[in-house]
């Protein structure tokens, strides 16, 4: 089996062609500069040469705090490019994969959100990749929906590396820890992704399994426990690490609102897909130390 995967170098994309072989399968990432993704004819082109069973997008504007300037670029890509990948993905019968967040909603239920609850998002970045979802829904039937949240890895900008990042110049980082949620590594995203997608290519009439779903991490915590857990994992391999002081969010001002409650449940996944992603405390540290013996071996404040 083939997948194309939108997008060349963000954490997700290089996940799955990295988890690729584990699974048997073959990712073929593409994207910008060679192809314009928001083009249908360069899209349909690539889609031709790559000959694939699936698509994921997983091509995506994720800088959130910026997106409140920057919101027409936000839109074209999370919006309008999901749309033309999932019309391309329909116009040669494949299946289609578009990521999505905890974003889209506004963080004020007090409980983990459902993919019924209805979406209110509170920021550009969360109406954007909202816009999306009723873009990929709309362009394609074959389609399911994957929001996840707090996603980390060993590749690319994201809250492990910045804390380790951090922790080589401060003996002390100011954490938020009124943000609730569930840290997800990129890779075990990966791993569920390919299993979906698995079951989507060998069951193309299981309507059940196609629609919105969750996917995170299991377990949750907040902001400052997970940078805490980082410290901790870092410090054991030799690494940066900081003492965590948690503070409110009215005392770390963005752009962007976040919701305070980012939790998703992930009981639908599990009953009509058979997937569940580990603790993410489990698979935290592996990714910890795979970043350290890369990037901060030796960067331990004194």
């Amino acid at each position: 089996m083939r997948i194309a995967v939108t997008g060349h170098t963000g954490q997700l994309a290089r996940s799955l062609l990295e988890r690729a072989a584990a699974h048997g399968v073959e990712v073929v990432l593409f994207g910008r500069p060679e192809v314009e993704l928001t083009d249908p004819a360069q899209l349909d082109a690539a889609l031709t040469a790559i000959d694939a069973s699936a698509v994921i997008n997983a091509a995506a504007y994720t800088q959130v705090d910026r997106a409140e300037d920057e919101r027409e670029l936000a839109h074209r890509v999370n919006a309008e490019l999901a749309g033309v990948v999932a019309s391309g993905a329909a116009k040669r019968g494949l299946p289609v994969l578009q990521i999505s967040t905890d974003y889209v909603f506004d963080g004020e239920l007090d409980r983990p959100y459902r993919e019924d609850d209805t979406p209110h998002p509170v920021s550009v970045y969360g109406l954007t990749k909202l816009e999306g979802e009723r873009a990929v829904a709309a362009a394609n039937p074959h389609h399911a929906i994957v929001r996840t949240s707090w996603v980390y890895s060993p590749f690319g900008k994201n809250f492990v590396r910045t804390m380790l990042t951090l922790a080589q110049s401060r003996d002390e980082v100011g954490v938020v820890s009124d943000q609730h949620g569930a840290p997800t590594n990129a890779l075990d995203l990966a791993d569920g992704l390919i299993s979906m997608v698995q079951a989507l290519v060998a069951r193309p009439d299981a309507a059940e399994l196609r629609g919105v779903f969750h996917m995170t991490g299991g377990g949750g915590t907040n902001w400052a426990e997970f940078a805490q857990h980082v410290f901790e994992a870092s410090a054991a391999v030799g690494g940066p690490a900081a003492k965590v002081r948690a503070i409110p969010s009215t005392d770390y001002p963005t752009p962007a609102r976040r919701p305070a409650n980012s939790r998703l449940d992930n009981t639908k996944l599990h009953r009509l897909h058979a997937i569940s992603l580990p603790d993410w405390r489990s698979t935290l540290p592996a990714c910890v130390a795979r970043l350290v013996a890369e990037q901060f071996k030796g960067d331990r404040p004194s």
